[in-house]
């Protein structure tokens, strides 16, 4: 049976709602559902999508990094977000951290995020290829 190491942000939300930020078993990472909060869980970025999306990023950076694997690793990210009509400031963000990995992904609309003030979120998935 694979290892299973996890990852906390240390966001207020994970111990409420009993989650961690990431997972991995063996060459698979499960990233959750990220926002856009810095290091004390504040949210950056109040009303700018691409802003928003550029923490989101490296606050999955972040998670990836401490279960050994980056970027470079992810093959499916999901975006989550409550305005489409924005979507070229989150696809813009996107690209730039991704646009020469290509990973699959998805951009949906919801109704809202837990908090009103977040205008996206945003899961990955990546595989580790042992070279």
């Amino acid at each position: 049976m694979p290892h299973r190491q996890r990852y906390s942000s240390g966001t207020k939300w994970e111990p409420i709602v009993g989650y961690s930020r990431a997972v991995r078993v063996g060459n698979q990472i499960f990233v959750t559902g990220t926002t856009a909060t810095d290091e004390r869980g504040e949210i950056v970025g109040v009303g700018e999508a691409y802003a928003q999306t550029v923490q989101i990023i490296r606050n999955i950076e972040r998670a990836l990094r401490a279960l050994g694997a980056g970027l470079e690793d992810v093959v499916r990210t999901r975006m989550f977000v409550t305005d489409i009509s924005r979507w070229e400031e989150y696809g813009r963000a996107h690209a730039e951290f991704f646009g020469e990995i290509l990973p699959c992904t998805t951009m949906v609309e919801v109704s809202r995020l837990v908090d009103d003030r977040m205008l996206v979120e945003m899961e990955a998935d990546a595989v580790v290829i042992d070279d």
